[in-house]
């Protein structure tokens, strides 16, 4: 009798940076389910990271580790979409992690239809957000997957960050975290994050050894340094006059700006799954690039048009902090947002000192802005007396309220 030819074991693709959570993951979906696992990394401008990441990734027992290059992707198709629509969530977070999550989890599908992968799977914690961001997008392109969260499974006993470190220790995986360098940081282009530790506690300050891509504030050079940016449509495609791709002009103010202690946020912010987490974001080239886009936009939109998509960037961050990338309605913000650039062009100086970026001077092509009559000057292109009658018109609801609320309170008198 012919013997049974042993069934395969089902592939898996996972999200895998080589940090702490991914790296115990990985053997332990070799282990609990007999998964090969196929490790997937994206490239996204977090610095020397992936140095040996691949070599990282098969010790720990991948059976393959496939690298993709998505700066430019993630530039042209994610980060510039999001700096025209001016999303920021809560104030202060320019949502370096929460729009990354969706491009990774974009191809991490398309390597699992190109290997033949059942599953994919990911190394967020059931507490947080990219839980949400990576199996919305997973079920957004390819339902049939099945997803794999092993922070949510019950068989999954590493329950603390500090008990990833000693698993790893057991099982000899490499790792560059201890259980004294225990902060939870994401790296990308745009921004950095750090999460964990002394940081759990609001109460605890910052302190000047966490930063990593910008100084401490107190360590900024005491003399500015100005910087200039060009605008065509929204998009940024100069500094300092010269063309410069997206991502040379990203790196380049992010090294500027970290020269200044530029963009530094700590907040603490409303997670998606209803907990208060805290959060410190260092983004010195991002908050650069926003406040230099504000001011084009003040200069080159209408009032009306400028006061709506103010209203509309806030759902737009709501949309990206939760995930919903991949969904029509902010598809057709996007298409709304297009109409609203199409003379957002000209140039910004930013003046970048002790931890600030302020405008230096705006100049464009579709300004709005006319001297003349922006001048405390009167002269022919305005005559004061039409004020006296649009003001008559404006104030008079406010007016025919004011005498019914007089009769009403003398009658009670």
């Amino acid at each position: 009798m012919a013997k049974s030819k042993s069934k395969k074991p089902e592939k898996v693709v996972l999200a895998y940076s080589g940090g702490l959570d991914t790296s115990v993951i990985l053997p332990w979906l070799k282990e609990t389910y007999g998964y090969e696992v196929i490790a997937f990394a994206a490239e996204l401008g977090q610095g020397d990271e992936l140095a040996g990441i691949k070599r990282k990734a098969l010790a720990s027992g991948a059976a393959k580790c496939i690298v993709k290059d998505l700066r430019k992707e993630f530039v042209q198709d994610y980060l510039w979409p999001m700096l025209k629509a001016g999303a920021v969530y809560e104030k202060k977070y320019l949502l370096g992690t929460s729009v990354a999550r969706p491009l990774i989890a974009k191809h991490q599908v398309e390597v699992a239809q190109a290997e033949g992968a059942t599953a994919v799977a990911h190394g967020a914690t059931g507490k947080g957000n990219d839980q949400v961001r990576f199996e919305l997008t997973f079920m957004a392109l390819d339902p049939s997957l099945k997803i794999v969260a092993p922070w949510k499974d019950p068989k999954f006993e590493l329950t603390s960050r500090e008990a990833a470190v000693d698993y790893a220790k057991k099982h000899k995986i490499p790792i560059d975290q201890t259980k004294k360098k225990i902060y939870s940081c994401d790296r990308n282009l745009w921004h950095i994050s750090h999460e964990g530790a002394d940081l759990e506690d609001p109460a605890n300050e910052p302190k000047d050894n966490l930063f990593t891509i910008s100084k401490p504030v107190s360590e900024a050079p005491d003399q500015p340094d100005y910087v200039t940016i060009g605008f065509f449509e929204g998009i940024p495609v100069k500094l300092n006059g010269k063309l410069t791709s997206g991502v040379r002009l990203i790196e380049t103010l992010n090294k500027l700006g970290g020269k200044h202690g530029v963009g530094q946020a700590d907040l603490v912010e409303n997670r998606l799954v209803g907990i208060k987490s805290r959060g410190v974001y260092e983004t010195p080239g991002g908050t650069i690039l926003m406040a230099a886009h504000d001011a084009m936009e003040s200069l080159t939109l209408d009032r009306e048009t400028l006061h709506y998509k103010q209203q509309v960037a806030l759902k737009y961050a709501e949309l990206v902090y939760y995930g919903l990338w991949f969904c029509q309605l902010r598809e057709a913000i996007d298409a709304f947002v297009d109409i609203t650039q199409r003379n957002v062009t000209g140039e910004v100086k930013m003046k970048l000192f002790k931890g600030q970026c302020t405008p230096a001077g705006i100049k464009s092509p579709y300004s709005l802005y006319n001297t003349d009559l922006a001048s405390f000057k009167m002269g022919a292109e305005y005559d004061p007396t039409d004020a006296t009658g649009f003001i008559r018109l404006f104030g008079l609801p406010a007016k025919v309220a004011a005498v019914v609320n007089m009769k009403h309170k003398s009658t009670k008198t």
